[in-house]
């Protein structure tokens, strides 16, 4: 295990780090199981091809390191991008798979907090990396940083964690636009980009949908019936569709019902499907064309 994927794995074991809410009466329950590692070459070509497919507004981790650094820019060669995995828990998956229509509330919880926990998680990476002399910035940190429109693919960003994390590794997306990771899809995820020789993680994969069971087998849809808003088909992902229903139905639900402010929780189709807590075996059976 490399150091830096020590520290993550450490982090998430500390129960006064990892905890699926701050409120005392949780006991100290996690939000997250352990965690799962990968590393990107900052020079992979997949960055540009990225870049090219979703839009010219993606930043590769040059672009996104110069931002940060921008006295003292990298080569894409001498970058690594650190990308991890935070699989939601069983007891999150059990609550969210018996629920329909609205979010369950330790989703909600792990929407809110995990999320926090998150971003400590990347500016806690950041600056181990740096004391350490290996300089270093989160992405998504950056003031920067912004949603933007993708003529191909509607909503997107100046970075894309998911996307990050299929570079290095450890994913692939179903019909939902959800990652598929070894840990299943009910996961968040994170990365920071630093100027450290680490070796890349190999892609157990040569498709971007490689492990979805139905881009598999042609079958499968759960996520499909599981999406209350209607917005997952056989062609994929309404993003639209999606983020009405979150801002106008789970975002309100949450506030008033859950946890007294405006979280954007939903996943449900992130729970209660064959990928949920790992990689479909027969998606795996599969040999890619």
């Amino acid at each position: 295990m490399h150091w830096i994927e020590a520290f993550i794995v450490e982090r998430l074991a500390d129960p006064t780090f990892n905890r699926i809410s701050p409120d005392l009466s949780d006991e100290g329950e996690p939000a997250f199981a352990e965690p799962l590692v990968g590393f990107a070459r900052g020079d992979d070509p997949l960055w540009e091809f990225l870049k090219q497919d979703i839009g010219p507004f993606l930043w590769t981790p040059a672009e996104a390191f110069a931002l940060a650094f921008p006295h003292d820019p990298a080569e894409s060669s001498d970058l690594t991008v650190i990308s991890w995995i935070l699989p939601q828990t069983a007891a999150t998956r059990a609550d969210h798979r018996k629920t329909s229509g609205m979010p369950s509330l330790r989703w909600s919880k792990v929407r809110l907090h995990g999320e926090r926990i998150n971003e400590r998680l990347r500016a806690e990476v950041v600056r181990e990396l740096i004391s350490r002399r290996h300089p270093a910035c989160a992405p998504s940190l950056l003031p920067e940083w912004s949603r933007m429109e993708s003529p191909k693919y509607g909503f997107a960003s100046r970075w894309s964690e998911r996307h990050a994390a299929h570079v290095a590794g450890l994913g692939t997306f179903g019909l939902s636009d959800g990652l598929i990771t070894p840990r299943g899809k009910a996961v968040r995820v994170g990365s920071v980009v630093a100027r450290i020789d680490i070796q890349a993680t190999a892609r157990p994969y040569t498709r971007h949908n490689e492990w979805c069971l139905h881009a598999a087998t042609g079958k499968c849809g759960v996520c499909m019936r599981r999406c209350p808003a209607g917005a997952i088909s056989e062609a994929g992902h309404d993003k639209l569709a999606c983020h009405a229903y979150i801002r106008g139905t789970t975002e309100l639900f949450v506030e008033r019902e859950q946890l007294g402010e405006r979280v954007s929780s939903c996943g449900l189709c992130q729970a209660g499907v064959p990928c949920e807590a790992g990689i479909p075996k027969a998606a795996l059976r599969r040999k890619p064309e």
